[in-house]
Parts: structure tokens; C-alpha cells; sequence
């Protein structure tokens, strides 16, 4: 227990690997888990039941699995937050512990939260996903993996963001966005490929030539939405292009229209 300052309070109840550090006037409650080689800065707050797993870095002022902001909360409906690996929460992030699912808040692996950010409560996001400053995502939303959401930008509670989406700064997220797609606006709208993002995740000429096919069908081409899916299944489909109509067969909320 060395590495734990002496200022900190960590309850005898917490589980903290004998490798991870815990700085100065940290509090971690009882039940919360910290796994091997996890890294608390200074003056964070480690609410209960949270689970975190390998070479997680919290920086200083950040509060993880704190009280959902949910009018319906109360301490007997809490869930757990569960957290990957090699994730990083910057300077006053607060991540919402679970109050309507079994599953909780879910965060995944290789995560980056910039200043200020907040993932709301029940949220499940996967991998390799960016948050800018002041990004703020409500409860029950999905966020799938190499995801980008600049400053400033809010994200509707229930709305599902695919894999490979860039959201530009102070757009306002409404309906669901598939994989792929740059959005911007105060309503966010398709605004064309997510070029830069993709290209740096190896994704080559042939492949962003077809996931833009499937886009101008499904919002250059007039067709609605069922008539749009219905041609896209018609024809011989990549990887790519299969992902899309999944996600847009899925979507509950409806997806962001083309600006």
C-alpha cells in the first residue's frame, strides 16, 4: 500500500492492486475496484460500484462513476460503472455510475476524455474513442469505436454514434449517426465521409469509394429511407457497406439527414 499517499482515503472495503498509485486527497469508496498499474493524480473521486480495469490514468479533479443526474436516483437503484484498460480521464471528467440497466455505464479500452467532458449514466461505449473538451453525452447513449467528438458537442440521451464518426465542435446530436460520417451543426447533419479518420485507420481507396456509394443512396439520391435501404440490399455489398444498413435498420430514434 505504499503508493497510496498518506493524504488519500481509501476505504478498507476497496479492492486497489498493489501496483497502482493513488496521489494526494483522492477518496476511493468502498466496493470500487482498481486494477494493476492504474494511475489516480490528485484530489479524484472514485465512487462505488466502480470497476476499473489495467493502466487506467485519472487526472486531477475528475469524478468517476459519480450519482447518475437522474431525478429518479437513489442509492439503492445504483449500477456499476465498469471501465477497460489504458483508458485516460483529463482534468474534472465525470463519468455517471448506472441507475436503469443491469449493465450499467460501460467504458471500454484506449479511451481519451479531454477536460470537462461527462459521459451521462448507462452509456456503453466501446474503443479508441476521443472526447474533446466539454463534450457532453446524455444517458443511455452508444458509442461504438474510433469515434471523435470535438469541443462542445452534446449528444441526445438515447442516440447511437457508429464506428469511425467525426462530430465537428458545437453541434448538437439529436438522432442516431452511422458509422463512417462526419456530422456537423447545431442539429447535427451529414456533412460527408469521415476522410481523414479513415484513412488513418487503413481504410483504402476502394473501401471509402463504397461506403460513400452507400451514403449517396441513402441521402443524395431522393429515395426514403426504406426504398434506400431497399436498393443497397439489392446489390452485392461490402464490409463496409454492410455495417450501414445494419446500423440504419437498428435505429430507433431515426438517423441525422444529409445538409
Amino acid at each position: 500500500m505504499s503508493n497510496i499517499h498518506p493524504t488519500a482515503i481509501v476505504s478498507d472495503q476497496a479492492r486497489v492492486d498493489p501496483s497502482a498509485v493513488i496521489g494526494p486527497f483522492c477518496i476511493v469508496d468502498a466496493g470500487a475496484v482498481i486494477g494493476a498499474e492504474c494511475v489516480l493524480d490528485s484530489h479524484v473521486r472514485i465512487f462505488s460500484p466502480t470497476r476499473m480495469g489495467r493502466g487506467n490514468r485519472v487526472c486531477h479533479g475528475a469524478a468517476i462513476g459519480a450519482e447518475p443526474q437522474d431525478l429518479s436516483y437513489s442509492p439503492d437503484k445504483a449500477k456499476p460503472l465498469s471501465i477497460g484498460d489504458h483508458n485516460h480521464f483529463k482534468e474534472n471528467v465525470v463519468i455517471s455510475g448506472g441507475v436503469k440497466t443491469e449493465h450499467g455505464t460501460v467504458i471500454g479500452n484506449h479511451n481519451y476524455f479531454m477536460n470537462n467532458s461527462h459521459i451521462g449514466h448507462d452509456c456503453i461505449l466501446g474503443d479508441h474513442n476521443i472526447l474533446a473538451p466539454n463534450a457532453a453525452v446524455g444517458g443511455h447513449v452508444q458509442i461504438d469505436h474510433h469515434v471523435f467528438l470535438s469541443g462542445q458537442v452534446a449528444v441526445h440521451q438515447f442516440c447511437r454514434i457508429g464506428a469511425y464518426v467525426m462530430v465537428s465542435g458545437v453541434s448538437g446530436v439529436r438522432q442516431d449517426i452511422p458509422p463512417y460520417c462526419m456530422a456537423n451543426g447545431q442539429y447535427a447533419r451529414y456533412v460527408g465521409l469521415n476522410v481523414v479518420g479513415l484513412k488513418r485507420n487503413g481504410f483504402d481507396a476502394a473501401q471509402r469509394k463504397a461506403i460513400k456509394h452507400a451514403y449517396k443512396v441513402l441521402f443524395q439520391d431522393g429515395l426514403s429511407p426504406a426504398k434506400a435501404l431497399a436498393q443497397l440490399k439489392a446489390e452485392e455489398l461490402t464490409a463496409e457497406q454492410q455495417s450501414i444498413v445494419a446500423f440504419v435498420e437498428g435505429s430507433e430514434r431515426g438517423i441525422i439527414s444529409y445538409r
